[in-house]
């Protein structure tokens, strides 16, 4: 399955990128997530990698996914705003508090840079 979802990586890359495209469902959705994962184990410096797989896991509501993919891509690029938006999203998202805690710290910090 995991290889069959890496061949099909890159088709449903390019149309969950293409505004002009029919929208993935969920399934497709879930085979982008393994095969940005299974590539991500060979490229984990790929921030834009990452970020798309914390979008993907959110969409999916798979908070763990969305929250490792933004921490690892905020952690290669601190100063990457998607990366540091994502991970603020998804911890502030996240049941325990301290995530909480940690989201609306990072979110303070984004704000108090942008002024």
């Amino acid at each position: 399955a995991w290889q069959q979802a890496t061949a099909q990586t890159p088709g449903l890359l390019a149309r969950a990128l293409d505004p002009q495209a029919q929208p993935l469902n969920e399934e497709e959705m879930a085979r982008l997530a393994l095969g940005l994962r299974t590539r991500l184990q060979n490229d984990a410096g790929n921030v834009e990698g990452w970020l798309m797989l914390g979008r993907t896991g959110m969409v999916l509501g798979n908070a763990g996914t969305a929250t490792g993919a933004y921490a690892n891509a905020y952690r290669l690029d601190p100063k990457n705003r998607d990366a540091a938006l994502g991970y603020a999203e998804a911890l502030t998202r996240s049941s325990d508090p301290e995530d909480n805690r940690r989201g609306g710290e990072l979110l303070r910090r984004l704000v108090s840079r942008d002024h």
